[in-house]
């Protein structure tokens, strides 16, 4: 009998079998991955052009002007985005499964757990909040003009329209991932056309010329730091995609629908926002469109794009917290097993709501977030990598993953792998020794070789050395099952 047949007559005996492969974490089977290339190239699009991406394009132009800024988001994004796809959607394609089961033979059951519960969550609740914040912005900037008078960009109407979007995200990610695709087909392309649409109006309202003369806002005195701190906070910002991506590449029919509308989707969708958000801090000293777009497009068309912008705010708000909440699913144990999953979204969101009512410390601190959150999830994507390419050649055991702790294979002491955490904490490490965002300190070798490549080699290296001391045997079992 079948796997799929087995499925289905489980199924039929009890109906929450038949979600659990949508809700939970039980792999997709080739006939339940509904996502063809287009439909990824969509839900990517819509990712990568949600407004932080102009508020990265902004913080790019605090440091570069618009030449050189086009070169770090170019050459930061792409080295970014090269090594999170490699480490989450090329394993997550191919086994039908979220990246957080794959990772327990890198760090165990209690391992990823771990991960999960902090930088995951952090990071994730990070970007969620940030979110509901910028559509609030939107919010506000649309009660602005309706109303004939500045309601602040920082004051309660965009707390009040920051929660509004958090409950319809949680309304959207309440449906599942097919729903979340179907909105982000109309929204990608919307967001493609007015994103072009803001580009012409800079150019119309400025100049080309006072564009491309445009210094920098705050620079170092240093003109080589100022172009490769802009080049790794560009690198975070394509690593930043890694606790999604491979949820979401589980859902494609094939390799080639999951690794280059991942790749191509993200890299060239957020260059677009980046760029219109880079021309605008540098011309108009603000990269919000929220803040620009009304003056420039007029009440109606300005009111109607920011009121598009911050919907599509909320659908990126759906497509982080699925993943999210996925991997908090499967790395709870029985813990939250049987939690609905509208309540367990719900309870996601409690954090990101109150982070609403503080909008401008959210604004303030965005390029330390990135880069914060960078250091790990550069780490941990290393040391994925070495342990699905080098040590584990591409091959995993599907039932031995989802027993864990029962089965034998992934089954560490106390549900740890050592080796994974420690090179995970050491790439860490590395990568703010060479670079701390907080206080801004580098190593003189950081303007040659910046911070997060350098990390996941690191972090990787430490990974297999460690494996070999700690693990020999179990994976060489890995690597011939």
């Amino acid at each position: 009998m079948s796997e799929a047949t087995k499925r289905q007559i489980d199924a039929s005996t009890d109906p929450k079998l038949a979600e659990e492969h949508v809700f939970g974490t039980f792999p997709l089977l080739k006939r339940e991955r509904s996502w063809s290339a287009l439909d990824f190239t969509w839900v990517n699009t819509a990712l990568a052009i949600a407004t932080w991406a102009f508020l990265v394009g902004g913080s790019t132009a605090l440091l570069v002007g618009f030449q050189d800024g086009i070169a770090a988001m170019i050459i930061g994004n792409a080295i970014g985005l090269c090594f999170m796809v490699l480490a989450s959607v090329v394993a997550s394609q191919r086994w039908g499964s979220e990246q957080y089961t794959l990772l327990r033979g890198a760090f165990g059951v209690v391992g990823v757990g771990i991960i999960v519960f902090t930088v995951i969550l952090v990071t994730e609740m990070g970007w969620s909040s940030l979110l509901a914040v910028m559509a609030g912005r939107a919010t506000s900037q649309v009660a602005s003009t309706v109303a004939g008078t500045d309601l602040g960009q920082y004051g309660p109407v965009v707390t009040i329209g920051g929660l509004v979007a958090i409950v319809i995200a949680w309304w959207v990610l309440s449906r599942g991932p097919v729903t979340i695709g179907r909105f982000n087909a109309v929204i990608a392309p919307g967001l493609a056309i007015i994103t072009v649409v803001m580009m012409v109006f800079l150019v119309a309202n400025t100049s080309w010329d006072a564009l491309v003369s445009a210094s920098p806002i705050a620079p170092f005195e240093d003109e080589t730091l100022n172009f490769m701190v802009a080049v790794e906070f560009n690198v975070g910002v394509g690593v930043s995609w890694y606790p999604v991506m491979g949820s979401l590449a589980r859902m494609t029919r094939s390799r080639k629908a999951a690794l280059w509308p991942a790749y191509g989707g993200l890299l060239i969708a957020t260059l677009i926002a980046q760029t219109v958000g880079m021309a605008a801090a540098l011309t108009l000293g603000d990269s919000d469109p929220t803040v620009w777009m009304v003056p420039f497009g007029g009440a109606v068309l300005g009111v109607a794009v920011l009121i598009f912008i911050a919907f599509a705010n909320i659908t990126s708000m759906s497509s982080i917290v699925y993943s999210t909440i996925l991997a908090i699913r499967q790395s709870s144990g029985r813990a939250l097993a049987k939690v609905p999953w509208k309540v367990l979204t719900a309870s996601f969101f409690v954090v990101p709501a109150i982070m609403t009512f503080f909008p401008q410390f959210m604004y303030e601190q965005f390029m330390v977030f990135v880069s914060l959150s960078g250091a790990f999830l550069t780490a941990i994507c290393g040391v994925a990598l070495a342990d699905y390419f080098v040590l584990r050649k591409q091959r995993v055991d599907l039932r031995e993953l989802h027993l864990a702790q029962r089965g034998t294979l992934y089954a560490y002491p106390g549900g740890i792998n050592w080796a994974g955490l420690i090179g995970l904490a050491v790439g860490a490490a590395f990568y703010l020794w060479l670079y701390n965002p907080i206080t801004l300190e580098t190593q003189g070798v950081f303007s040659f070789i910046t911070a997060s490549l350098p990390a996941a080699i690191v972090a990787a290296i430490v990974y297999l050395a460690l494996s070999a001391l700690l693990n020999r045997s179990r994976t060489t079992e890995a690597a011939r099952s």
